[in-house]
């Protein structure tokens, strides 16, 4: 083409070259730029989804299940997990918040039905995130990818996001591992990104169960809570685990049985190097609430726990 030919060209002989990412002004945008971890790209999928859905939701519902779309519990399941797809989510409110995540009450039901109540724990934002001592906690732990670990390190924004990941993988991992050799834990139901569905722990009108922190047991009924603690430290000592934050604040007590919950930093007890300190630690924070509500030191011999628990975890 010569160079004059150039003037008869007009804006408009250009408009069916393709463009590249071209985005739709309804079109939902991602809430942080750059890599998208898991738990962005299915938020971002199911958004996108629904905004080209017209379908309402029955019962006044929030959300349809996320079943499909999550990882599923341990098997077998309990009587009343619901699995149909055609279920829908209620967010009944905020049942306790905390530094790295909230946990809301939610209902999941198939349309016409009273379903279940379950516990939401739903890790925050990076923006407001805030994993205290994580680095202690996460040693052991290790990503596939050395781009993800240097992510990490640097705590980068997709950094933070791929670390609230695996507080939630190693949390969801954790309570399956545990729930299937008869732990004293809640049931995990799903793990949908940062979001974990938990069984609920409480009355059918919502109430949860009280922490162990909250009550003045009787002594008999004190060396009975003491006997339970020690036994799920030993269940977990079998499977190598530690609680890593155990305290009166993150143990239920529901129909009588303490309940283990708050399991994000849970510890390798043998890949990490701090294993046996975090142990300790456990053991010691869990002794100084009994022996406070007057539980006898020769009771709970917490010296030969620990050198129990060091045992069959297999930490010499």
């Amino acid at each position: 083409m010569r160079e004059h030919d150039y003037e008869d060209l007009h804006a408009s002989d250009f408009d069916e070259r393709p463009r590249r990412g071209r985005r739709f002004a309804d079109e939902p945008e991602p809430t942080r730029r750059g890599r998208l971890t898991e738990g962005e790209r299915v938020r971002l999928a199911r958004l996108r989804d629904d905004a080209y859905t017209e379908t309402d939701l029955p019962d006044g519902a929030d959300r349809w299940t996320t079943w499909g779309d999550a990882d599923q519990g341990p098997h077998p399941r309990p009587a009343w997990v619901i699995t149909e797809l055609a279920a829908v989510d209620t967010d009944l409110g905020v049942l306790k918040t905390g530094k790295e995540a909230d946990v809301h009450v939610l209902r999941r039901n198939l349309p016409g039905e009273e379903g279940v109540l379950l516990a939401a724990k739903r890790y925050r934002s990076p923006e407001h995130r805030q994993f205290h001592r994580d680095s202690g906690y996460l040693e052991g732990r290790r990503m596939r990818r050395s781009r993800e670990n240097r992510a990490i390190a640097g705590r980068t924004a997709f950094g933070r996001n791929l670390i609230a990941e695996q507080w939630a993988v190693a949390e969801f991992a954790a309570l399956s591992r545990l729930w299937t050799i008869g732990a004293p834990v809640p049931y995990p139901l799903q793990r949908h990104g940062t979001e974990l569905l938990l069984e609920f722990l409480g009355e059918p009108d919502g109430t949860a169960a009280p922490r162990l922190a909250q009550l003045r047991p009787e002594p008999d009924e004190l060396k009975d809570l003491w006997e339970q603690a020690t036994a799920a430290l030993e269940l977990f000592a079998t499977q190598g685990l530690g609680h890593g934050d155990l305290s009166a604040y993150n143990l239920l007590v529901h129909e009588e049985h303490l309940m283990v919950i708050d399991l994000p930093q849970v510890v390798d007890l043998v890949a990490n190097p701090r294993g046996r300190e975090f142990l300790e630690r456990d053991v010691r924070n869990l002794a100084d609430w009994f022996h406070a509500r007057g539980l006898p030191e020769h009771v709970t011999k917490t010296a030969d726990l620990v050198a129990e628990l060091v045992f069959t975890a297999g930490l010499g």
